[in-house]
């Protein structure tokens, strides 16, 4: 069995190896990954977060006496279940410093609020003390020199054997500093480059190796309080190493006369600072599936393992995403008379459609989660109107189309085309038709079914429809129906084509 010196060894060969693979992360631009964290997501863990710090810190700002827990359930248990040995002079001590915490935020913005809150903590335990010594635990007195330069192993069988735990701790690290990175872009509203984040991680981890430290990573305890500090740039972090190296050289004694409680009162503050209150106020009363996302998420932080609760969130977002995108709208659509350009409107009863030809508009994108969806649309357009050979889809609103996307555009097409009629696709992007042109599936659905101008493809429709049908039809949809039906009402049937021709350069202006 190692000693405890293979241990330290292993310990910094972890750290240097974790390092390295952050650094190729970030320098193959994999920070990608940072892209499917919802905003839904963000808010509740840090709302986890922030509930786990205030629950964790119970046990000291009570003066409890139970073994501490990162177990969101054993630690409100043992709160729970000791509660009646609370102490109250460090239950004081603790309130005294929350309090002043509160009141410095407030009222002294220029200062960090977390400086008087400690102080006034200091103040009201040294008090405490002086009247019965050894009533309120303190820190205790820090080490007063800086840790001893190391080195890690690069014996091939030590990496060989460390692969896997480095691949995992690493993995885990950067999750942590893409939760932290994430939430606090979203309140300071700054960019995010999230491969800056990976590099700078590994550097440390593997500069660190070299100075007896074992892997780190993001804290949020840290960030959250110099975000409340006032940093907004890394310089902060460079800073605040600079000034715990003078501290451990300097004022390490000084932890002798800092309580544990007034510690704990300002991480419940921090805690509590984290739990984005307006944001959840909007996002409950925005959407129900966002609201699912928010809850699990934060009950994941709390219940599972913190980590956990990221991948829980992002899984969650991305099912409720597949779910919205699989079932794309087939909006019926007819021209509107009463507007000038005759623009095209949603069906209602004043404005039918008409028997002989359907124009629906086609709202999502068509991959293959989608196609069941597109599918089971057109068989219903079928039923309601089986006697309607000529249908045309707009596909405006169409951003991406895949494989069984296409697939199923032409079948529909070969369908419709198999009972006497066609298939007409309105408005097709160039990205897309691009995709079916490559796939061969623009032969099967027809080049010439493809139109940009909504008038072209209407009177390349017309030129199909039975005006036997048209004659007896009252409805008059489209502004040809006057000339194909031969209506004798209809003083200005002759001008139509002079109207169309109007209609035509509208659409391209």
């Amino acid at each position: 069995m190692p000693g405890s010196t293979e241990y330290v060894q292993f310990a910094l060969t972890l750290a240097f190896m974790a390092g390295v693979i952050e650094l190729s992360l970030g320098f193959f631009r994999m920070g990608m990954v940072v892209n499917f964290i919802s905003h839904s997501v963000v808010i509740g863990y840090t709302a986890g977060v922030g509930v786990l710090i205030i629950a964790t810190q119970l046990r000291e700002f009570l003066g409890l006496k139970f073994e501490a827990s990162h177990d969101f359930i054993d630690t409100i248990s043992n709160t729970l279940s000791t509660l009646s040995t609370m102490s109250w002079p460090t239950t004081l001590v603790g309130s005294a410093t929350l309090v002043s915490g509160l009141l410095a935020r407030r009222f002294l913005k220029p200062i960090p609020y977390m400086l008087p809150a400690l102080l006034v903590g200091c103040l009201a335990a040294q008090a405490f003390n002086a009247y019965s010594p050894g009533t309120l635990e303190t820190v205790g007195a820090l080490p007063s020199h800086l840790p001893p330069l190391s080195a890690p192993s690069f014996d091939l069988d030590t990496l060989r054997l460390l692969i896997p735990t480095a691949i995992a701790i690493a993995i885990s690290a950067l999750n942590e500093v893409v939760s932290i990175s994430r939430a606090l872009a979203v309140r300071s509203e700054q960019h995010l480059d999230i491969n800056q984040e990976f590099v700078g991680q590994g550097l440390a981890n593997i500069i660190g190796s070299f100075f007896s430290a074992y892997v780190v990573s993001g804290s949020f305890n840290r960030s959250q309080l110099n975000y409340d500090s006032g940093a907004r740039t890394p310089l902060a972090a460079a800073f605040a190493g600079l000034f715990l190296c003078g501290l451990l050289l300097i004022a390490a004694p000084m932890g002798a006369y800092l309580p544990k409680a007034a510690v704990a009162a300002s991480l419940i503050l921090i805690g509590w600072g984290l739990i984005d209150g307006k944001s959840i106020f909007h996002l409950w009363k925005a959407s129900r599936s966002e609201k699912w996302v928010f809850s699990i998420t934060v009950l994941s932080a709390l219940f599972l393992h913190i980590q956990m609760a990221i991948f829980v969130g992002v899984s969650l977002s991305l099912l409720v995403y597949l779910f919205r995108t699989s079932r794309p709208h087939l909006r019926p659509r007819v021209p509107d008379p009463a507007n000038p350009k005759r623009k095209f409107t949603d069906v209602r009863e004043d404005l039918p459609e008409c028997p002989q030809f359907r124009l629906v508009r086609l709202d999502g994108s068509l991959y293959f989660g989608a196609v069941a969806s597109f599918r089971d649309s057109m068989r219903n357009l079928e039923k309601e109107t089986p006697n309607c050979k000529q249908i045309a889809i707009e596909m405006s609103g169409v951003n991406f189309i895949d494989l069984a996307g296409a697939e199923a555009l032409a079948l529909e097409a070969r369908k419709i085309r198999a009972r006497g009629g066609a298939l007409f696709l309105l408005r097709l992007k160039e990205r897309a038709r691009e995709f079916l042109s490559k796939g061969e599936y623009l032969e099967e659905i027809g080049d010439n079914r493809i139109f940009w101008s909504k008038t072209d493809a209407l009177h390349q429709v017309y030129s199909r429809l039975d005006y036997s049908i048209c004659r007896r039809c009252q409805l008059r949809v489209f502004l040809e129906c006057h000339t194909f039906g031969n209506d004798p009402r209809v003083e200005n049937a002759a001008d139509v084509p002079e109207k169309l021709a109007q209609l035509r350069e509208q659409e391209k202006s």
